[in-house]
């Protein structure tokens, strides 16, 4: 008997199974919290109710798109609310994942079984919102406070046996329908309602400590905090708090955090299908090339082994072969020491792996990525060994971060096959994937390219060409605002402070200690001839590297570091460098504020972000957002620089453009339309 199109309930002799089909993910969308009050009713008589999903799934959240109207009935509380006082008690049957609302779903069934490997989490915080149909209250009952705050206040999911072995999970099994017909047939006695059970002891100051660790951590973003506030109140009756938590949920939603994390929710779905590979097929990749072993090569070539496919890394000779081989393995053994592969996978993906100086030994890749060093007659050579020994359908990859593609496969047979995947270092761990096509590039290749990304769990946004593409230019825009306020005042650390405070994971000049100014100069270096004589320039940067201040590997930078400690710690040469070239220039210096500091930066981001969606570079907004945010630390909380100067007013954040332009007349190129 069908109580909804998407939920429907069938009876095996006095044990009803009520089945929610909402492809994809099982969402509790309204017609499926219709179904499910619905189907409370109709197993009255039933001596157990089982409920489960079809599909690769159980109920894995719910609905984001009904979160930016009013709620409609029958509201989800209210739904699981029934599913406990049920008196037909409910056995949760579950596979896939078990996320949100459906975990709050599962937490009001008297019992729980699961499959093996099966996904359990909380993750609202990952959407700026709190659980709202009873997570918080029903989580710390289940299964100890100091537990849920660590799956909910982070979105952390645990496995079927994790769960199990805290207390959530009653039975793991292989074959599901079996455990349940088994568990039915000798159904024990009917345990107490979660929801009405005391939350076990825990330490007096657990909430406090947590607290101060999340806010750590949080950088700013409030709803972890919220969070722990709501788990808080579960030590209260359950009939008092949960009301409170319901509130809290809805407040929450229209809340700028939340508006912009369910804005990222969905931005990385729609880069991951531009318009230009719409109904396009991938082709299938299981082999790469990889040429160049240091670290971004070894990088890429781990990702790709992590991700079960073979791999052949190319070096100049024998003994750089055996280093890149020795860099690849240890990358792969911290892989296991982290927990994110065992010893048994590490060793099928050494299996997968060669280093050989050879181009020849990789004529079989099907895929050629180079990493080798940012030179454009190094990376021609590479691809000219690379086209002699390949087939001539194989496709070719530069990693270049600033480099024309178009001029680095110049004289390259088949151009169709040419495309940039630019990587971010460390490869191995960094999300973001800059798919570059160029005027030749094959529509198909570029698939492949978004396939490749997909599969090595990469955020993959496609980019024309410019210098830079997305990213680093933008970085050079951010660089050049951060490196006038220093000439007009402001110190490395004060510019650096007040990114921190926005919610940057580290200021510019940090970033750059880090990352090595090296790379940056040479590409000044290359960009001086063409750049505008009317663009003021700051060779602050350029006379550090000159005094081969390069950053932490160094030991000195913008800042200096004491020998084994990466702590930035301020440096009165370079603070009286900045004064001095202030002097030189005739500079006034005055006093920028924390806010005047983030103002100019992120208003200089926003523009040059809309001046690369002008011009065809990006796509939308959402590539420029997603560049910033997987790329460069940008806070996802607050969406990106463009959905952010959306948020404060696009007036606002333009008029900031024009005293910006207005501070360095014949600097910047303001963009004027709309994106």
């Amino acid at each position: 008997m069908s109580h909804s199109s998407l939920v429907a309930v069938e009876f095996k002799g006095d044990v009803a199974w009520v089945t929610i089909d909402n492809p994809p993910v099982n969402a509790t969308s309204i017609g499926v919290r219709q179904g499910l009050a619905d189907a409370v009713a109709a197993v009255r008589g039933a001596r157990a109710a089982v409920l489960r999903c079809a599909g690769k799934t159980f109920i894995a959240g719910g609905d984001m798109t009904e979160f930016d109207s009013a709620p409609v009935e029958p509201h989800l509380p209210d739904v699981v609310q029934l599913i406990e006082d049920s008196e037909v008690p409910f056995i949760a049957c579950m596979h896939g994942n078990v996320l949100g609302g459906g975990f709050e779903v599962a937490m009001a069934c008297a019992w729980r079984i699961a499959a093996p490997g099966t996904g359990f989490g909380l993750p609202e915080v990952k959407v700026g919102l709190i659980p709202g149909a009873g997570g918080t209250q029903r989580l710390p009952r289940l299964i100890g406070m100091e537990a849920a705050i660590d799956m909910a206040c982070t979105g952390k999911v645990l496995t079927a046996e994790a769960i199990q072995q805290l207390g959530g999970v009653d039975l793991v099994a292989e074959d599901l329908e079996a455990a349940v017909e088994s568990f039915v047939a000798d159904l024990p006695e009917r345990p107490v309602p979660v929801s009405q059970r005391p939350v076990p002891e825990f330490a007096p100051d657990l909430i406090e400590t947590s607290g101060e660790a999340l806010k750590k951590r949080a950088k700013g973003q409030q709803e972890p905090l919220e969070v722990l506030t709501a788990l808080s109140w579960a030590t209260e009756p359950f009939t008092a708090a949960q009301p409170k938590e319901r509130a809290l949920h809805l407040a929450l939603r229209d809340s700028a955090e939340s508006r912009a994390l369910r804005y990222a929710f969905f931005a990385e779905r729609v880069v991951s299908k531009p318009s230009l590979i719409k109904d396009i097929d991938a082709r299938e990749i299981r082999r790469l090339a990889v040429v160049g072993g240091g670290l971004m090569g070894a990088g890429i070539a781990t990702a790709a082994l992590s991700s079960g496919l073979s791999v052949t890394l190319i070096e100049r000779d024998t003994e750089a072969a055996s280093a890149a081989r020795d860099r690849v393995e240890g990358l792969l053994k911290g892989a296991v020491k982290r927990g994110k592969m065992n010893e048994s996978e590490l060793q099928n993906g050494l299996s997968r792996f060669h280093a050989v100086d050879s181009y020849a030994e990789a004529a079989d890749a099907q895929l050629a990525i180079e990493a080798v060093f940012e030179d454009m007659t190094v990376k021609q050579q590479v691809f000219a060994e690379l086209a002699q020994n390949m087939d001539a359908n194989t496709i070719l990859a530069t990693n270049t971060s600033y480099l024309d593609p178009v001029e680095i496969f110049a004289g390259i047979e088949n151009q169709a096959r040419c495309i940039g995947l630019h990587f971010f270092s460390p490869a191995h761990v960094m999300k973001l994937l800059e798919i570059v096509h160029t005027p030749h590039t094959a529509p198909e290749v570029v698939a492949t390219g978004f396939a490749l990304g997909k599969r090595l769990r990469k955020v993959s946004v496609l980019s024309g060409i410019c210098d830079g593409f997305i990213g680093n230019r933008m970085l050079s825009a951010y660089r050049r605002e951060a490196d006038y306020l220093l000439a007009d005042g402001a110190l490395p650390y004060q510019i650096d402070q007040a990114m921190r405070d926005f919610g940057m994971p580290m200021g510019p000049y940090e970033l750059q200690d880090l990352t090595g100014l090296q790379i940056a100069w040479a590409n000044r270096k290359r960009n001086a001839t063409t750049r505008d004589p009317n663009e003021r320039y700051v060779p602050i940067a350029d006379q550090l590297c000159e005094m081969e201040r390069f950053g932490q590997r160094a030991g000195k930078g913008w800042y200096r570091y004491e020998k084994g400690d990466r702590t930035p710690i301020r440096d009165p040469e370079v603070e009286a460098l900045i004064e001095d070239y202030s002097a030189e220039q005739s500079i006034t210096r005055r006093v920028f504020s924390a806010e005047a500091i983030s103002s100019r930066m992120l208003a200089v981001l926003a523009n040059e972000g809309r001046l690369i969606i002008e011009e065809g570079v990006a796509e939308n907004a959402e590539a420029v957002d997603m560049v910033q945010v997987h790329g460069y630390g940008f806070p996802r909380w607050r969406g990106g620089p463009m959905n952010y100067q959306n948020e404060i007013g696009d007036k606002v954040s333009r008029a900031m453009m024009d005293i910006v332009d207005a501070e360095s007349p014949g600097s910047w190129r303001v963009a004027r339309g709309d994106c």
